[in-house]
């Protein structure tokens, strides 16, 4: 996949006009990625740390690892004991925060920028030297289990994952991130030392440094932080990749206590990282179905014939195999006719394409969306950080002119080749 992403990131370039990258990026001598921006009129700085380490890296029997590692990391290390941490930050008005998906996990520092020097290095030192102690190995899990526990009691969450579950039946998009009961009752602070020490290294880590400081002091700051990474682990479980084939209408229904109103979920595929200009047009297209009272959707579904209550779209991009969703909430005597009215529209989207006055209407909202998530310095350093992350940071501040540069020939071709009415998977969700 490596050289096919290099030469769609290159013809991504290609296509960029008068766009340049605010950032600078450095590949240090460990392999580690810093990118640093920064901004003199802010007195904040914002450290963010990608690991290419999601749940998309767990193999049969470790679902569920990455997730609870990010609980882990915060336990401590062998220099630094649990608390400590949180007491430095928050004593010194900082903010952090943890999050993991299929491709990765994040990890974020917000603080004064005269700060950072005093509370990056404690962060540096639990991503590269987590000791995930059996004591709190045990607490945690039981805080992992309980997220658990309330994500099954929500019809929205089961009903995605009974989606995807059907999407990718044979992929790790096809699990959930938090893993399961039984899943994580299996684990053990060894495998986890294990999975740690595999993924948590320099050559699949990013460090993006945003704001107040300048591009020495936080080349010195990085270097220093995260220098002395655990031995690799070379006996950890791989994943094999199998691409997911939708063939047909792929159906499924759920019937769940206490639920008052159904939900309908209706999933495609889309294209991975290797295709990002496709991924744009796809993020159009779900503007154009359900962004706004003016959508295709929402004015007839919602506004007009009013048989739904709410329905949305999405796209998410995703490294591997990406993801189109359509969701509407609704009464279930609703649910065949709401499905084939949306298949209708999906083939006079098909058939007829979209309309330049349309067109003009989704890139506007699109690139206004941008806009508004690139002001702070978290918002940049979030923003780099995935697309170092899944492809590359320079794509960044590509989107609003890729965007720009859509016409309405080729999002019909687009709509054609992923939206089919034909091939997809829904999920229906009704009360017990």
């Amino acid at each position: 996949m490596g050289d096919i992403l290099v030469k769609a990131v290159k013809k991504l370039l290609d296509k960029q006009i008068n766009t340049v990258f605010p950032a600078s990026v450095f590949k240090l001598d460990n392999s580690l990625t810093l990118i640093h921006q920064q901004i003199p009129t802010t007195p904040v700085v914002a450290a963010d740390i990608w690991v290419g380490a999601g749940a998309n890296r767990e193999q049969e029997p470790w679902f569920g690892m990455a997730h609870f590692l990010e609980h882990m990391i915060f336990k401590g290390t062998d220099k630094l004991p649990p608390r400590v941490f949180d007491e430095k930050i928050e004593n010194q008005g900082g903010i952090t925060n943890a999050a993991t998906s299929y491709d990765y996990a994040h990890y974020s520092l917000t603080t004064a920028s005269s700060y950072l020097e005093d509370t990056l290095p404690y962060l540096g030192e639990l991503l590269l030297n987590a000791g995930i102690p059996e004591n709190e190995f045990s607490r945690e899990r039981d805080v992992v289990l309980e997220e658990i526990r309330q994500a099954n009691d929500d019809p929205d969450w089961v009903g995605f994952q009974a989606l995807i579950s059907s999407v990718y039946q044979h992929h790790p998009y096809g699990r959930s991130i938090l893993g399961t009961e039984k899943d994580l009752m299996q684990h053990s602070p060894e495998e986890m030392r294990r999975f740690h020490r595999t993924h948590y290294q320099p050559e699949n880590m990013t460090v993006v440094i945003v704001g107040g400081i300048a591009q020495e002091t936080a080349l010195e700051l990085v270097n220093s932080s995260f220098a002395d990474f655990a031995s690799p682990c070379g006996d950890c479980p791989q994943k094999q990749e199998v691409i997911p084939v939708i063939a047909g209408i792929r159906r499924q229904e759920l019937y769940l206590p206490r639920l008052e109103q159904a939900r309908l979920l209706m999933g495609w595929t889309g294209p991975s990282v290797e295709q990002l200009r496709t991924s744009y047009g796809l993020d159009l297209l779900s503007v154009l179905l359900t962004e706004g009272r003016t959508s295709r959707l929402v004015r007839d579904l919602r506004e007009e014939q009013q048989i739904v209550q709410a329905i949305c779209s999405n796209f998410s991009l995703q490294r591997e195999s990406s993801l189109f969703t359509i969701t509407a909430w609704l009464e279930p005597e609703q649910i065949e006719r709401v499905e084939t009215l949306i298949r209708l529209h999906l083939t006079d989207l098909l058939d007829f394409g979209i309309s330049k006055q349309e067109l003009v209407r989704c890139q506007r909202l699109l690139c206004n969306e941008y806009t508004f998530s690139t002001e702070t310095p978290n918002q940049l350093a979030e923003l780099y950080g995935y697309y170092n992350t899944i492809a590359q940071a320079e794509l960044a501040v590509t989107y609003p002119q890729q965007i720009q540069s859509f016409d309405s020939q080729e999002l019909q071709q687009l709509a054609q080749d992923y939206l089919s009415p034909n091939y997809y998977t829904v999920t229906v969700v009704k009360p017990a």
